[in-house]
Order: structure tokens, then sequence, then C-alpha cells
């Protein structure tokens, strides 16, 4: 007989899409059209340098117990400092200096100032992936941006990856948390590609190894298999709001939950040489999460003009019509995909045209 967490609760209400389901412009006007030719103009001539050097180049070279029996999560001693985070980046003790996650106590949690994190990016474009999940996991709304955890019955641990490769850019988003927040282990988070996304089993998935960094809603960080105090047990059945900031340039990522800035979780993420993606994960059955705001801080001023053009332009289909060489079309067509491959800088990709 399988143990179950929240067997007796409501189905969800939005419509859902079972594994292994498939989801399924307008003409521009004559203004939109001198806009968009006014910024590609501007764009193509801030480029000249940067083809003719890249040019140059080229020729230069289980049974589970019920909620109130489970067994506790392990907590540091009490002789150690909770506030310090130090999650295992390889399997040897002797590599834990390379991974510090630093957790803020509650003196240091502010308030947002203003505007959320990244408000003078763009809107990125990405969303949870319909291969890399769970079987226990389904998918429904715009864009595949609503998760719904075990919809019948739980009897294990499920997850799912987001199509974002987080690596050496900034990113922020925000998940809107339904008031199912019950269980043993609700998680949010990053990981590589070689992080579990199920387990028929009830445990903290995210972070049970060196592939996974993650938040669980009960207050604790998880890396490496091991659990360091962050901040308090999130209130059950009852809906919060989590924000994450990735700063692939310092190497930290951040958590915010109800506007409330968490700090930084953890360090030396910038170290980490395999793609990292989004992640959440869940036990408790028939839990959602929707995936409500996602931006990205632009790489260069190129990336800035790339953003307002395609913002004219906004399908594949039109910006094929402009003919424009190869290699501008490719990174004017990445801002229009899925975000499965990281952003680059467009000197980059014209090197590479040329040498390769």
């Amino acid at each position: 007989m399988t143990i179950q967490e929240g067997r007796n609760a409501k189905q969800p209400t939005s419509h859902s899409i079972g594994p292994g389901s498939h989801l399924a412009t307008s003409t521009s006007t004559t203004n939109n059209t001198s806009r968009s030719n006014g910024v590609l103009s501007a764009f193509f001539g801030s480029l000249t340098a940067g083809a003719s050097a890249a040019r140059s180049a080229s020729h230069h070279n289980h049974h589970q117990p019920s909620a109130e029996q489970q067994e506790p999560i392990p907590t540091p001693p009490q002789h150690q400092q909770p506030a310090i985070a130090v999650p295992v980046v390889e399997e040897a003790a002797a590599a834990a200096v390379a991974m510090v996650g630093v957790a803020s106590d509650n003196n240091n949690q502010q308030p947002f100032r203003g505007e959320r994190p990244l408000q003078n990016g763009c809107e990125d474009k990405w969303s949870w992936s319909k291969r890399d999940r769970s079987k226990e996991v389904w998918l429904s709304g715009a864009n595949n941006r609503t998760v719904h955890f075990h919809p019948n019955w739980s009897k294990g641990t499920a997850g799912i990856r987001g199509t974002r490769v987080l690596n050496n850019g900034r990113y922020y988003w925000e998940l809107s948390v339904s008031q199912r927040v019950f269980g043993t282990s609700m998680m949010f988070g990053i990981g590589t590609k070689k992080a579990r996304l199920h387990v028929n089993a009830f445990t903290n998935l995210l972070g049970e190894d060196k592939n996974g960094w993650g938040l669980s809603h009960k207050g604790l960080l998880w890396h490496g298999g091991i659990a360091r105090n962050y901040t308090k047990r999130f209130k059950e059945n009852q809906a919060t709001r989590i924000g994450i900031l990735f700063d692939g340039v310092a190497g930290t990522l951040t958590y915010y939950k109800d506007d409330v800035c968490l700090g930084i979780a953890f360090r030396g993420l910038n170290e980490i040489r395999e793609p990292l993606y989004p992640v959440v994960c869940s036990t408790a059955a028939k839990t959602e999460m929707v995936l409500t705001e996602s931006r990205r801080d632009f790489v260069n001023l190129q990336d800035r003009c790339r953003a307002v053009i395609i913002k004219h332009i906004k399908t594949r289909e039109k910006l094929d019509r402009l003919n424009l060489p190869y290699c501008i079309t490719n990174y004017l067509a990445e801002a229009l995909s899925d975000c499965t491959t990281p952003v680059t800088p467009l000197e980059q990709q014209l090197i590479d045209y040329y040498l390769f």
C-alpha cells in the first residue's frame, strides 16, 4: 500500500495537459516599419568594426509515514552558525571551498526598494520543458508556464526543468505558488541536466547531490546532500510568491519571498561549467506553480538594440524577409527562440562564423 501526500484534496481547476501532450500576427503598420528600419540602420552601423575585426581574425588564425510521523530534516548543531551554508561542489570534502552559500539572517531581509530586479532589462521568454520533467508533472496555460504536481495523488517527488540556460547572464524569475504548501518538500532553484527530476520517495530532490541548488518550503538550503538554515518555514496552506535572481557574473543565487529579499543563498556559481537551468519540484499532491515573470539583463548595447528590433519584427517570417547576413539573422533570431542556448554577443557569432 502506497502512502500518499494530499490524497483527498480537490483537483486543480485549471485545464491540464498530460504527459506527452503538446499545447498549441498581425501586419506591421507603416510607422512600425519606419521605426524598425531606423533602428536597423543604427544597429548595422555599430557592427561594421566588429565584422571587420572578425574577418581579419579569420585569416590570422518506498514506504512513507504521514506528515506528522516523518523524520525531521537534519539541521545544523546548535553550536554552528546557522546563517552560513556551505554546500559541497565535489564529493570530496577538500573541494567544499569551491562553493560557499551564504544565507542571510532575518535582520538582513529587506523589502524591495522600488522596482523588482532587472526591470531595466528585457522580458525573457523561456518556459517549462515538456521533455525534461517527471511523469507526475502536467503543464497548462500560456506558453506552458503553469506546472501541476501529482494531479491525482502523490507517491514520490516530481520535478521539472526550465528551458533557459542561465550561465554567464543575469536572470530574474518569479513563481506564484498555490495555497497547497505542505508535505515533505517543495523546492525552488537551479540544477544541471544531471539533476534527477523524479524519485519514488518523499525527499529533498533539488540539492540531493552536487547537481542542484535549492530552497525548500521549510526554509532550508540544499546542495551536495547538505541542508543549512536560511529563512523561516513557509506558512502551510497559504499562497506565496517566490522570486529568484541568478547572477552568472558574480556567481550568486538570491531568493525573494513576497517582495522581501532573503539575501544571497549560494556563491561560486560562475565556476560551474555545465549548463544550469531553473528547476522546481514537489512532493505534495495537486500543488501548482505558475511562472508569472521572467526577465534578463542586457549583455551589451547590441543586445539592447536587438530587443528593440525584435519588439517591432516579432516573428521569424518577418525577420527572414529582411534578407540580412546569416550571422545577423541568427543573432536576432535568438531573441525569438525558447531560450535553450545562452545569450551570445554578436561579435562571438561573427568570429565563429568566419573562423569555423
